[in-house]
């Protein structure tokens, strides 16, 4: 029987995905930290490390303890963490608050998202799955762009750019509150509870493989497109430095308007014809940029990859939950580990563009465009 839609249920837990993208702050943090405390670009790093981690370490672990006590809770919990991560280097600003603060968001960000995408499961209608999950993509987006703006504002209103770690503490726990006011009826294996082995037994599955390794190699197009465009704009067209890295705002845009627009496709369409769709776009768009002419053309073409690859996320995720229905905690583990994808595929990418050229680079992202592509197909053979 299909569930009705209760905006009572969905509202707070797609509240979650907006403090979900508190995540993003972590580049902010790299370029305020670095400046003020005048660190290397190494000890630099050390802060999106801090975040990243956690997404490896805990990912299965938070998956099986959701199954014991719940995805609300478990949501709770890692928003709650979030928010004592955002008061410390708020409250106590040195290198190691702020390291450990991170850290914090870190682990509350990884419990945040293992649990908030199975949770929007069983709150959605089943027959829209997909499109709900994608709707959460594009809240998350709204976070994600406006944490640099309002850290801007916050600079030049108030002399303190940290006002926006209270504001974003302050949101975190309104949510918890939130989302405790109201019992949600969650799917639960009672059979056979979710375990190490139980999880990493999912990869016995091709298909799971399959679409855990694309989720791997999204984030890694993801955070890849974040990491090269703008070196890409600067050594091709020789563009000046602003307008290179305005190049990432383009593609995050590109991808708001992708997650929205795909929740109001996703109602329409079969899942596995848009995530074909997508894939295809993602593939000619990345190829199109390596021959774009001109700097102004090639800004065009990024956005439209964020368009591309917007939705294959949540397709990726919504059509083995639909495979596995019953086993959505042990996915959600699988799949958010696989977020490690965004450290792995930039390296990659770095590398190349050091000892061979930015072209060499860019055809890492072609590569995994065209693994989605196959990913897509095979699940169209699956209808």
């Amino acid at each position: 029987m299909t569930k009705k839609l209760n905006f009572t249920y969905v509202v707070p837990v797609l509240v979650s995905f907006f403090v979900m993208s508190f995540c993003d702050l972590v580049g902010i943090g790299v370029d305020r930290v670095k400046l003020e405390f005048g660190l290397s670009n190494t000890l630099a790093q050390l802060i999106p490390s801090a975040v990243f981690v956690w997404f490896f370490i805990l990912s299965v672990p938070v998956g099986i303890l959701q199954d014991r006590i719940g995805k609300r809770n478990m949501v709770n919990i890692g928003m709650g963490i979030t928010a004592i991560g955002l008061f410390i280097p708020f409250l106590f600003y040195t290198f190691t608050t702020v390291l450990f603060g991170f850290a914090l968001l870190g682990i509350g960000n990884t419990i945040v998202q293992v649990s908030a995408n199975p949770l929007l499961v069983d709150v959605a209608p089943s027959n829209r799955t997909s499109s709900f999950l994608s709707f959460s993509q594009f809240i998350k987006a709204i976070g994600s762009m406006i944490a640099a703006p309002l850290a801007g504002f916050f600079a030049l209103k108030f002399g303190d750019w940290k006002i926006l770690f209270l504001v974003f503490g302050v949101v975190s726990v309104l949510s918890v509150l939130w989302l405790s006011m109201i019992k949600i009826e969650e799917t639960k294996n009672l059979e056979k509870r979710a375990t190490f082995g139980s999880s990493f037994g999912l990869l016995s599955s091709g298909f799971i493989i399959m679409m855990v390794l694309g989720i791997f190699l999204v984030v890694g197009i993801d955070v890849g497109i974040n990491a090269v465009s703008g070196q890409f704009l600067l050594n091709k067209f020789h563009s000046p430095q602003t307008f290179c890295e305005s190049g990432r705002s383009v593609y995050f845009f590109g991808k708001m308007l992708g997650t929205f627009g795909g929740a109001l496709m996703l109602t329409m369409l079969p899942s596995r014809k848009f995530f074909l769709w997508s894939s295809i776009l993602a593939v000619l768009s990345i190829v199109a940029l390596i021959f774009a002419p001109t700097a102004m053309s090639a800004m065009v073409i990024i956005f439209i990859i964020g368009l591309g690859v917007a939705n294959i996320f949540p397709l990726i995720f919504s059509l083995s939950v639909e495979k596995y229905p019953v086993r959505t905690n042990e996915i959600s583990g699988l799949m958010i580990m696989a977020v490690s994808g965004g450290a792995v595929i930039p390296l990659l990418i770095g590398s190349l563009t050091d000892n061979v050229g930015v072209t060499a680079g860019m055809l890492v992202l072609v590569a995994c465009a065209v693994y989605e592509l196959f990913t897509a197909l095979v699940n169209l053979k699956r209808v």
